[in-house]
């Protein structure tokens, strides 16, 4: 099975994608793992999408499709495969829809994770992290046993800026900017699958399977 994993951030994509793709026994190819992966071992598009990073610039889509094409063409892939964290806009959507037809194949589903703005903002406002360790706790989901004190370490808890309401509440407006669209695009195309992401995780992945099974999965 060949498919998507979309969700504003906070839906739990990575979670999500890890149980999804050990499901379905194909490979979670994430853009983020690719980029590193390019970037450390140096191959020619690593050391371009570098030069992009490194001056603070967006790498732009042809590298990141370039990218994904390579890491699609590996034996792993060859039978199916999630991907998280691509396409993010429907310009990168078609792009992968020509590199599929190209290759003689298609996308088979498009899981949405359907999670409202508020949510999302409980979720990442929460997180505090650790000036010591790094361990990453939640004032309401994971709370230590002491505030503003890591359970792990005895560090300072933080919170990042990351995970500020303000910051989170911009990055939901470029997500509906720029994101949100492919939901229109795959729903135009009869291959978008939307699930309530809401609640604890093991039940996310029962309500994604369950949906993926009535596609044959």
């Amino acid at each position: 099975m060949r498919l998507v994993l979309v969700g504003p951030p906070g839906a739990g994509k990575g979670t999500q994608a890890e149980y999804i793709a050990a499901h379905l026994a194909v490979p979670k190819i994430s853009t983020g793992d690719i980029f590193r992966a390019n970037v450390g071992q140096g191959t020619p598009l690593g050391v371009e999408a570098k030069r992009y990073m490194d001056a603070g610039q967006l790498v732009p889509d042809e590298v990141t499709i370039n990218m994904v094409s390579d890491r699609l063409g590996e034996a792993d892939a060859v039978d199916g495969f999630l991907l998280d964290g691509f396409p993010r806009t429907v310009p990168q959507a078609n792009a992968l829809d020509k590199l599929l037809a190209d290759l003689g194949t298609g996308l088979d589903i498009v899981l949405e994770l359907v999670v409202e703005n508020e949510e999302v903002i409980r979720r990442l406002s929460g997180r505090r992290t650790c000036r010591g360790c790094g361990k990453i706790w939640h004032v309401e989901f994971d709370a230590p046993t002491h505030d503003g004190v890591c359970d792990r370490c005895g560090g300072e808890l933080f919170q990042r800026d990351d995970d500020k309401a303000e910051t989170i509440a911009e990055r939901l407006k470029v997500y509906a900017r720029d994101t949100s669209p492919l939901v229109d695009y795959y729903g135009a195309q009869g291959k978008l699958v939307g699930i309530d992401a809401t609640g604890p995780v093991e039940d996310v992945t029962v309500r994604a399977i369950d949906a993926l099974r009535s596609y044959g999965a």
